[in-house]
């Protein structure tokens, strides 16, 4: 009998360890499958949220690096019309707006006093000059001093000098063009009492017209005499040309800029001086620039990168800019010619992800 209840005994606790080992191997082998299938949603979802990008293929182009500045169109030659003395305006032989030409009277000053004083002077010279004709006369025969004939000479020619200060004055008075050109508006009447600091009218040529305008100091050794520049002006569709005929030797302190100059034809007269122009000049021509999309270029804050499709995955490659346009952005090394460049979609995207292209330019 005892050896009959050791028997059940020790089968019930062979059954207990074995609904116990049961009850392990399932709990191991359900952590498994729960794991396996929760990678395989995991897998799944990602595959679901990777972006579709919009890709494109770097090409050689040519590209024209160009400079936009603002410059002012000014008057080949200006000047304001003053008279060099005191007086009163006694004619008036010009009309305002009009063309002239170099030479022409345009105001003359009153002269009378001038002109008696003139006279004056030249009677006296004809006299000292006969007094000095009888004393060397006198002189030969010993009839008079040499020291009272060099006296009348030194006064006919103190007459002499006296009368070419009083033409000079009467010069004065006349005041001409000083070179061909279109006067302003007229800013006295005749009667008019003027200075040397009464501006009477302006006088301007503007055929040719200048431009100064002013470009960065790093263009200082690409820009030289003769090179070409395009302009705009306000209200004006049409584009103008010119050519740069001088540059300033300085660099502006202030500006860090170094002005120009440039000759503009204005044969039809529709440039006009004082008026705002946009200018823009072509350096140099490149005709195998590599040309991206703007959008493409990560900026960093010691390196710019792009991402480069390399067999299928994304790869972040280094790369140097050059000349920008309003859309692309020429690049000087890190790409060449067939790359394929991402440029949607960029942030999404870590190093080594599959790509996946919706479109590709």
């Amino acid at each position: 009998m005892p050896n009959t209840k050791k028997t059940v005994r020790s089968i019930i606790i062979l059954v207990a360890v074995g609904i116990v080992l049961f009850l392990a191997y399932k709990k191991i082998t359900g952590k498994k499958e729960a794991a396996a299938a929760s990678n395989g949603a995991a897998a799944k979802g990602a595959s679901a949220r990777q972006p579709l990008t919009d890709a494109w293929i770097v090409k050689t182009s040519t590209l024209d690096q160009a400079i936009e500045a603002s410059g002012t169109l000014q008057s080949n030659e200006e000047v304001e019309v003053k008279p060099e003395i005191n007086g009163r305006i006694t004619h008036l032989y010009f009309k305002e707006g009009t063309n002239v030409k170099k030479g022409d009277l345009l105001v003359k000053l009153y002269d009378e006093d001038l002109r008696a004083q003139l006279q004056k002077l030249k009677l006296q010279q004809q006299l000292a000059q006969t007094t000095l004709e009888r004393q060397e006369n006198l002189l030969k025969i010993n009839g008079i001093s040499r020291q009272d004939v060099d006296v009348t000479r030194n006064q006919v020619s103190a007459f002499g000098a006296d009368i070419e200060y009083t033409q000079t004055q009467l010069q004065k008075t006349e005041l001409r063009a000083p070179f061909s050109g279109k006067l302003g508006l007229r800013n006295v009447s005749e009667g008019a009492i003027v200075s040397s600091a009464t501006i009477i009218t302006t006088l301007q040529q503007i055929d040719p017209l200048k431009m100064d305008f002013a470009v960065a100091e790093k263009y200082r050794n690409v820009i030289k005499n003769g090179d070409q520049v395009n302009f705009l002006v306000a209200g004006d569709n049409n584009e103008y040309k010119g050519s740069i005929y001088a540059i300033d030797p300085k660099i502006d302190l202030t500006t860090r800029t170094v002005k120009l100059r440039a000759i503009i034809p204005n044969n039809h007269g529709v440039l006009f001086p004082g008026s705002f122009a946009k200018v823009k000049i072509t350096l140099r021509n490149l005709p195998e620039a590599l040309m991206i999309p703007s959008q493409a270029v990560i900026p960093g804050t010691r390196d710019k990168k792009v991402i480069v499709a390399d067999s299928g995955k994304a790869k972040f490659v280094v790369v140097e800019t050059g000349i920008r346009t309003e859309s692309s952005v020429q690049i000087t090394s890190g790409l060449k010619p067939g790359d394929t460049v991402v440029t949607t979609g960029i942030l999404q995207l870590k190093p080594g992800m599959p790509l996946k292209f919706n479109k590709i330019q």
